[in-house]
Order: structure tokens, then C-alpha cells, then sequence
């Protein structure tokens, strides 16, 4: 894309600042992610967001866990997530963790009791709800609320104890009971877990909520521009007051529109449903969202940053067509996929003319595309080959232009070849295609004389090498599964997953290595898949050639 696009808004306020020498004309963002999960396409656009901020204005991203909830994390998810920054492209200035500073965050809610902006409550999760009122209605407070500064003192250090157990007490901000937006309303901001934490053991029971880690974790880093999406705006007015009460740092929040993408679930809950229900094969699984599962689709870190830049930075929600993603790779792999000649439906091609044991071996280029050459590979030819069996239509219709019967058809970088006879089996189906060649139409030295107007690719058979390939499509029939009436479940594409159990390759594929991408002449990008061997390999399609969805309506 062009370097001369103008700015987005969160650019804007970032110039501004430094033209007016704010934070002494530094730039630190962060990104923090709770590790609960794997990394999806939305977290991309904060990553590139973040971590493109801070590189084009020559400051520093800091890679920061939310780690306040010790049932929902693991290190699982924070060692994913680190790969997955790292293979987008970008590296963190430090590594910092909510955890690091619960000393702190401790420190300052005691600060905030002392100044009587805080007390302890005994009342249930219900019994709190209904004392908040509703939007149109002010909250109640309740006896607890007139607790003195040294009984709450006491309270929150006899939960820091131990001493109560899970969702006996919690902490709660003094504010505003009548306050229209409703997180002003006495929010919590402790609770009690006994629950082992995956950095700190079992050193504390009690957890902070995220509105109060949040903002006191940008402020003891410094940071300067904190951008959250537009869920967060509610949240504004917390942060601010947090900081302001504890007179520290001013980091100041700013929110942009998350990525929505059609066609699947953003929701990590839901994400997570389906791996544990077993639609799909894991986190990172070829039809998933997440950034592991583009990277074993065969997605480059290029094309999604191409995407993350494309659609921008915005302060509107609207739901993005995957189509542009799926245009966006197709773009970087026309440039850097090799390509390789594979047969997905095979039916045997004998030519009778050709001497039996003879092999020729030809040339093609690796890609085309690629400026003063990308070099080529050698590939074998044989008497009998694999053709695609809709390459070959029996009674061909008026415009065909492949392989029939009395039909010439070029095999790619080959010779000319017409079809003669075929043979089928009990049941009608088509078991051998026979055909004669033309030997003075060799490819690159062909005095034939003869023009054909199809080209159609092939594999020898006598050293094609057998593949397993997968079809991925994607994974939901309808645009918005989420806001479809019943389970979002309901909606998975029955067809998401093909999968082909006799390709046949070209013979150098047993040497590609997983993640490299591969283009299949006239069928689509593929990768080789992890679980791929040199005795089975397995192939991923990334994307078709073209975009083969029909919207319908």
C-alpha cells in the first residue's frame, strides 16, 4: 500500500502530543493480552496498532500480561502469545506481567481506603447487582458502605490473610451510587480466590479486577497512549479517576473499533467451546480465527499485517469481509509461492506412443512473478501420468477446451497430446484415459505447427509422490453466527473440511518443509501441515486461487 495514506485518529493525538513536547517526547504503548486463551485475528489489528505506533514515532511496545485471574490462565496461552507476537513480526521492549506489581496494586488500594474511597462489602454477587440500580434507576448503598477507614483497613488485610473464604468479602471504590454510567456505581475492586497463580503460587488470595490493574499497571510503566477497543469507553471515566486519586502517572486511554470479521466467532469463550466440544482440531486449526491457526492455514505475517493496514484504524464498528484477508494473502503469495503441480482428483493417462521406460525430464520456474526469475526444479515424465479427472470430459460440450476424445490438450510444459480411447470399470466410471502424443511439440522447441487452446498440469505417475491434502473452507455458513436466533453452533459449515486421501505431488514436494508456501497450479495456495512426514505428507489449502464464496441473496 502506499506510504502516503493519511493519518488515523490515534496517529493524530500521538503528533499532537509530541508537537506539544508531552511526556518529554516519548511514545510507550503496551499490549495486554489475558492469557486465557490463544491469540485471534482481532488481537492482530492491537498488535500491528501497538506495536506500528511505537516504530513509526521511535518509541518502545511493552508485551504486558493481565494475569488478575488465576482459573481461566496458563502458561500454555502466555508462551503462545509470545510466539505469535514474534512471527507477526514485533518485538517488546520489556516483558511485564499485572502480577508484578500486586505488591503495589495493593499498596494503592489501601491509599484509596485511607482516603475514604474504598471499603470493604459482605454482600453476595446478587445482592450487589440489585444494589446498583438499573440505568434509569440510582443504586442503594448498604450498611457496609459506612465502614470506617480502620475497620476496612483491617477487613481488606485480614482478606490479604486468608482469612475469608472465596466471595465472602470484597473490595469495593466509594464513587457515585447515582452516576448514569453504571461502572461508577461503587465498582469491585478485589475479590478472593484461593486459587494457585501460574507466576506468583499461592502468595495471594486475593486477585485485583481488571478496571484497577488496568490503568495503575499503564501509569507505573509510563505509558503513554493506552489504546483499548470501543468496549472500554465506559471505562474511561474509571481509569482517569484511579490515577487522579493516586496522583500517579497520567497515562490517558484511547479506544478504536475491534476487528469483525464475518464468517466466524471472535468470542474467546466461544472459541473455546469449540475446541473443548471438538469441532475443530485444537486452537490452532486451519479454520480458526486465531493467529496459530492462520499460521498453519499457510498465512504469512505479511499478509496480515496487509490486512491490519488496510482496514485501518477506525472509530465506528462494522464488520470486515474476509474476502480481504483471504485477497491479502493471495497477493503475497503470488509473489513468494512456488510453483508445483499437484493432481487432486486423479485418473490414470496412458500414452500409447510413447516408449514404455522411457522418461524425459522437464523444466518449469519455481515463480514467474518473481523479477529476474525465481530459479526452476527439474520434474519426471513417463509413459503413464495423473491427469485431473474434470480435465477429461467424455462427450465435451462446444467450448471445452480440455482433453476428449479426438480433443488436443497441452501438457503443461510437455508435449501435445490427443485423446484416443478410454476405459471404464463395472460401473461406468472412467479407470484409464488413453491418448497419443505429438514429439515435435515439445515445450520451448515444439515445430509442430499445432495450436491447442488448453494447458492442463499432470504428475508421472511412476514417481509422483502420494499426498493427503485438506480442503479448508470457511468455518460458518452464515456472516454473523453470533447474531443468529439459537447456538452459534448450529451454524458450522458442514463442508468446512475436505479432505483428499490420494493426491499425487511432484516428487521434490517430499522435500518441502511445514509453513512453506506452495501453489498448486490452477488450484489453489497449500502448505505443508505440521503433522506432515516425509512418509505422509499433508497438505493445507490456505486459499483458493480465486474467490469461489457466492454470497447468497
Amino acid at each position: 500500500m502506499s506510504e502516503e495514506r493519511s493519518l488515523n485518529f490515534i496517529e493524530e493525538i500521538v503528533e499532537e502530543d509530541l508537537a506539544a513536547g508531552k511526556n518529554g517526547g516519548r511514545v510507550l504503548t503496551r499490549f495486554p493480552p489475558e492469557p486465557n486463551g490463544y491469540l485471534h485475528i482481532g488481537h492482530a489489528k492491537s498488535i500491528c496498532l501497538n506495536f506500528g505506533l511505537a516504530k513509526k514515532y521511535n518509541g518502545k511496545t511493552n508485551l504486558r500480561f493481565d494475569d488478575t485471574n488465576p482459573v481461566k490462565e496458563d502458561v500454555e496461552y502466555v508462551d503462545s502469545i509470545k510466539e505469535d507476537v514474534k512471527w507477526l513480526g514485533f518485538d517488546w521492549a520489556e516483558e511485564l506481567y499485572a502480577s508484578d506489581y500486586f505488591d503495589k496494586l495493593y499498596e494503592f488500594a489501601v491509599t484509596l481506603i485511607k482516603q475514604g474511597m474504598a471499603y470493604v462489602d459482605d454482600s453476595t454477587a446478587e445482592e450487589i447487582a440489585a444494589q446498583k440500580g438499573t440505568p434509569t434507576e440510582p443504586g442503594k448503598g448498604n450498611q457496609y458502605r459506612n465502614r470506617s477507614v480502620e475497620e476496612n483497613l483491617q477487613l481488606f488485610a485480614d482478606m490479604k490473610a486468608g482469612k475469608f473464604p472465596d466471595g465472602a468479602k470484597v473490595l469495593r471504590a466509594k464513587i457515585d451510587l447515582a452516576s448514569p454510567n453504571m461502572l461508577l456505581r461503587d465498582p469491585l475492586m478485589y475479590r478472593i480466590k484461593h486459587a494457585h497463580h501460574h507466576r506468583t503460587g499461592d502468595a495471594w488470595c486475593i486477585y485485583p479486577m481488571y478496571d484497577f490493574a488496568h490503568g495503575q499497571s499503564d501509569a507505573i510503566e509510563e505509558i503513554t497512549h493506552s489504546i483499548c477497543t470501543l468496549e472500554f469507553v465506559p471505562h474511561r471515566p474509571l481509569y482517569d479517576l484511579f490515577i487522579e486519586k493516586l496522583n500517579i502517572f497520567p497515562s490517558k486511554q484511547y479506544e478504536f473499533a475491534r476487528l469483525n470479521l464475518n464468517y466466524t466467532v471472535m468470542s474467546k469463550r466461544k472459541l473455546l467451546q469449540l475446541v473443548e466440544e471438538g469441532h475443530v482440531d485444537g486452537w490452532d486449526d486451519p479454520r480458526m480465527p486465531t493467529i496459530s491457526g492462520l499460521r498453519r492455514r499457510g498465512y504469512t505475517p505479511a499478509s496480515i499485517r496487509e490486512f491490519c493496514e488496510r482496514i485501518g484504524v477506525a472509530k465506528r464498528e462494522n464488520m470486515i469481509d474476509v474476502g480481504l484477508l483471504e485477497f491479502c494473502i493471495r497477493e503475497d503469495l503470488n509473489k513468494t509461492a512456488w510453483r508445483r503441480m499437484a493432481v487432486l482428483d486423479p485418473v490414470k493417462l496412458i500414452i500409447d506412443n510413447y516408449p514404455e521406460g522411457q522418461k524425459d525430464v522437464f523444466h518449469g520456474e519455481n515463480n514467474p512473478e518473481v523479477e529476474g526469475g525465481d530459479g526452476s526444479r527439474e520434474f519426471p515424465f513417463s509413459r503413464e501420468l495423473w491427469i485431473e479427472r474434470d480435465d477429461f470430459m467424455e462427450e465435451p460440450t462446444k467450448k471445452y477446451f480440455r482433453l476428449g476424445i479426438g480433443l488436443m490438450v497441452r501438457l503443461k510444459n510437455a508435449y501435445i497430446i490427443k485423446g484416443e480411447s478410454i476405459e471404464k470399470d463395472a460401473n461406468g466410471n472412467i479407470t484409464a484415459i488413453h491418448c497419443s502424443y505429438i514429439p515435435e511439440s515439445k515445450s520451448g522447441n515444439d515445430t509442430s505447427g499445432i495450436n491447442v487452446k488448453g494447458t492442463i498440469h499432470w504428475v508421472s505417475a511412476d514417481h509422483a509422490k502420494t499426498a493427503e491434502v485438506r480442503l479448508y473452507d470457511r468455518l460458518f455458513q452464515v456472516e454473523d453466527p453470533s447474531n443468529e436466533d439459537g447456538d452459534f453452533k448450529d451454524y458450522i459449515n458442514p463442508n468446512s473440511l475436505q479432505v483428499l486421501k490420494t493426491v499425487y505431488v511432484e516428487p521434490d514436494l517430499a522435500n518441502a518443509k511445514p509453513g512453506t508456501p506452495v501453489q498448486f497450479m490452477r488450484k489453489g495456495y497449500f502448505t505443508l501441515d505440521k503433522t506432515s512426514t516425509p512418509d505422509n505428507l499433508v497438505f493445507n489449502r490456505t486459499v483458493t486461487l480465486k474467490d469461489s464464496w457466492v454470497k447468497k441473496g
